[in-house]
């Protein structure tokens, strides 16, 4: 098994995916939510010993020292929007992701929250959208993206969840691993490390 960087890519694989078969993740792929998961910690429960690198499994109970039911806490105020620290972007995710929405039409989000609570305002402001720029369908489960694709005729996904990318791989979907610490186990996967490799890939006018 070998991670599939996009510096290792032919002239064949640059530019060539079709910008109106490819949608996105949200977090850890366009929003930063790892970075105010740690905020949240610091500010709300003096949890201050928590760095960005330390996340290296998805399941957050697997690699951080923190009890259950902080970290469910945590996780339900990100869903609530019920924070006061900013929310940041990716780095350039806006500027590829609202290039792609005014040459191509409405973006595709697919999400495993369960609801979308203040996201869809947030990526209203943060893309320059309103919102007939872009759709996101929250599935409540990680599995449940691979179905709705499919049905959609997308033929690609920016994901950070490894586990998820095996998923849509089985189904014939071609996953784009977006690194993250928390997916540095060993796999096949074409992967990027920002949106500039990203756009790269996306074949725009």
């Amino acid at each position: 098994m070998y991670n599939k960087d996009i510096s290792q890519h032919s002239q064949r694989e640059v530019n060539s995916i079709d910008p109106t078969s490819i949608a996105f993740d949200i977090d850890g792929v366009v929003a930063d939510t790892m970075s105010l998961f740690i905020d949240i910690a610091k500010r709300d429960f003096s949890i201050d010993t928590i760095r960005y690198e330390d996340i290296t499994s998805y399941s957050l109970e697997e690699c951080l020292d923190i009890e259950h039911e902080i970290i469910a806490a945590i996780v339900q105020k990100l869903l609530d929007g019920d924070y006061s620290e900013p929310l940041r972007p990716i780095q350039d995710a806006p500027v590829v992701l609202s290039g792609l929405a005014k040459q191509f039409g409405p973006l595709l989000f697919v999400t495993a929250r369960p609801y979308p609570g203040p996201i869809a305002e947030w990526l209203m402001e943060k893309l320059s959208l309103d919102s007939s720029g872009f759709e996101i369908i929250t599935t409540g489960a990680f599995d449940a993206k691979a179905d709705i694709l499919l049905n959609r005729g997308i033929t690609h996904f920016v994901e950070d969840r490894l586990e998820t990318c095996h998923i849509l791989d089985q189904k014939g979907i071609m996953p784009i691993l977006f690194r993250q610490p928390w997916n540095r186990n060993n796999n096949h996967f074409l992967e990027v490390g920002s949106w500039r490799e990203l756009e790269k890939l996306i074949r725009f006018k």
